[in-house]
Formats: structure tokens, sequence, C-alpha cells
């Protein structure tokens, strides 16, 4: 059964049509927020970073939110394709027991743990990513306002309450409760308009690195905010995909020619979805003008099936195998291992464009 789907925006179809695609058309990779459904995209990350890509030479930006800021950085550091191998590990046998005394894992437990593992895995290499000769990474956090200005056991809560329903009523109006902070390695200009949603740019230093990482990957109640990061406005920071979870932003490629024009997607599914909080507000799902050059790279629906569950993995996979490490470890293994098939394809699709339909997005 095919296992990638291939869909392009009227722009990059138009495009794909014109001159194909070839590895210096490529302007612009996002990196949805998503957490464990990010492992089923490791043989892609290694494929179009370590063999595709190195084939050109024009700067690429990299945009990333919790796993899809995770995955921008390894890029960025030197030999990725083991650095992405070892992030597809490290994630996949991340295991997390209860405190003496505690029935379940405490947000702090489990912030102090991810922080050591980042330590771990970019410790004295921060200089690759902030250094990388071609790639730009921005890394999106969401920083509080109002009553989620400070974490707060009641505030808090309260606050995301609010911003719950002001999301329902408008996206815009998301941005009383939370605004998007975006920390950009020096001399990267934003990839895309920032009109949509309140919006700030913060320098990517080696003093803010690990805490914007860190805060982009903390998910509300599961961890703690990181606070007052160096270099950024103060507050409490949080996941990057709660104002954009799936980064379906205004991107501007700034191209005349075919030459860096394309936003190349790969992604756990179609859909592009804004935030987090418009997951189940399915009229908010649909494609428009800001993905016209945007070409994603996902999973065949049916062939997501064929996977342990029928599914891909997700959170809901911590509660299912509970403290059974070696069957969760198994099943996210046998996951991304078959996705190797969708790497396979795209690159065949990439010398035999025959070889796939590619669909409106």
């Amino acid at each position: 059964m095919q296992a990638l789907h291939v869909h392009a925006g009227p722009k990059a179809l138009a495009h794909l049509r014109e001159h194909g695609l070839r590895p210096e058309h490529i302007g612009v990779i996002p990196g949805a927020a998503g957490g464990p459904k990010g492992l089923i995209l490791g043989p892609l990350d290694r494929f179009i970073f370590g063999e595709w890509l190195v084939q050109s030479t024009q700067p690429v930006d990299l945009v990333g939110a919790s796993i899809g800021a995770w995955r921008m950085a390894t890029a960025c550091l030197n030999g990725s394709v083991a650095a992405f191998a070892r992030l597809e590990h490290d994630y996949i046998h991340q295991h997390y027991e209860p405190l003496p005394g505690h029935k379940r894992v405490t947000a702090q437990q489990v912030s102090d743990a991810f922080g050591h593992s980042l330590q771990a895995f970019y410790g004295g290499r921060i200089h690759e990513v902030l250094s990388h000769p071609r790639y730009r990474l921005h890394i999106l956090t969401s920083r509080g306002r109002h009553l989620l200005h400070r974490e707060h056991p009641i505030a808090t809560p309260l606050g995301y309450a609010g911003a719950y329903l002001s999301n329902a009523l408008s996206r815009r109006a998301l941005g009383d409760w939370l605004e998007r902070v975006v920390f950009s390695a020096a001399g990267a200009a934003l990839p895309f308009g920032k009109q949509d949603f309140q919006t700030r740019t913060v320098r990517l230093t080696e003093g803010n690195f690990m805490p914007a990482l860190q805060a982009s990957c903390s998910i509300p109640f599961a961890l703690k905010a990181v606070h007052d990061i160096p270099g950024a406005p103060a507050g409490a920071y949080w996941d990057g995909g709660i104002t954009d979870y799936h980064l379906h932003l205004d991107w501007q490629t700034h191209s005349d020619g075919p030459e860096g024009r394309i936003v190349l997607y790969p992604h756990f599914q179609k859909q592009v979805v804004p935030g987090w909080l418009d997951k189940a507000l399915k009229w908010r799902h649909s494609a428009t003008p800001f993905l016209d050059h945007t070409l994603v790279l996902a999973p065949n629906p049916e062939w997501v099936k064929t996977l342990p569950h029928a599914k891909l993995p997700d959170r809901s996979d911590f509660m299912r195998y509970d403290r059974d490490l070696a069957g969760r470890v198994k099943v996210w293994t046998a996951a991304t291992r078959a996705a190797q098939q969708m790497a396979d394809e795209f690159a065949q699709w990439l010398d035999k464009p025959a070889s796939l339909d590619v669909q409106p997005l």
C-alpha cells in the first residue's frame, strides 16, 4: 500500500508543473507540534536533510513548535542524520516513574527530566545550531498574558479556560491570553507575516536557546512553564503549539524565481490546524491562501491503519502502556520503521514524478 500522500497549494502545484521539485526550490521547512506523532517523520527528516538538501546551497528557514522545534534544531547540528536517529531513540525511550508517595508523575518531574535530556542532547553544541551556514532556525513559543502571565495553581486553569472560550469565538481573540513569541537566529527575518496574530520576535542566543526550546515543548499542566527567558519579555512561556499547532502561517519566501519559493512541509496529516485549541473546530482545518506555496508530505490515512493500533504514535500511548515501557517502545519503533516507506516513496517521486499523484491541499 502507498504510504505517502503529497498535497500542494495552488501556487506550489503550478510550480511543480513548470519546474518539478529540486532541492534549490526549498525556502522554508516547518515542523509541527504534535508530540509522538512527529516520530513518523524521522525517516523523511533523515533523507531530506541528510541526502537531498545537501545537493543545494540556498539558505532555508526552519520553523518549529514543540517537537517540531526539536526536529528543526536537530537539523542544524553537524551530522544531522545521526542526531535525528538519536532524537528518535531518546523520544521513544523516555519514561517517568512517580516519585515516592505520588500516584502520578508531576509536571515538575517531567520538566526537570526533559531539561536534563535537552542538556545532554545539545550541551556543548548550541553554536552548531546558531551558526549553521545555511539553516536559519526559528523557535515558536506561547507567552502568557494577564492571568497567564505567571504560572499559578488557580490563575492558570482559569486563564486557559478564558483562552479556550475566547478562541472559540475568534482565533485573534486568543491573543488576549497568549502571544506568539518567536526566537530567531541572528540575522534571520521571519519567513511569515505576523498580521494574523499578536507576535513578538527575540534573538536566539546561546544564553536562551535551552529555555526557549524547553518552553516550546512545555505542554500546559503536563510540564511547567518556563519563566523569564533571557533576552525576552518577562512572563510564563508554554508550548508553541498552543498558538501555532501546525504552523498555519502566512508563509513568505520572498522569491521571484523557482529557487527558494517552496515551503516543504513534512507533516503527519493533510490538515494544517492553526492552534492547539482549534483541534475540535473543524471549520478552521481547511487550507487558506497562507498555504499557497506549501507542499505537504503526509501519511496516507489508509496506510496509517496498518500501523500498531491502526494509528500514529500519540500521547494516549503513555496512558495505554502506563509503566510498560517495553510495550510502548515496541509499537513506536514498529511505526517509525514502517515510516521508512514514506521517505523511500518521496525519493522515488523526486526521480519519477509520475509515481505519485499530487493532490490539492
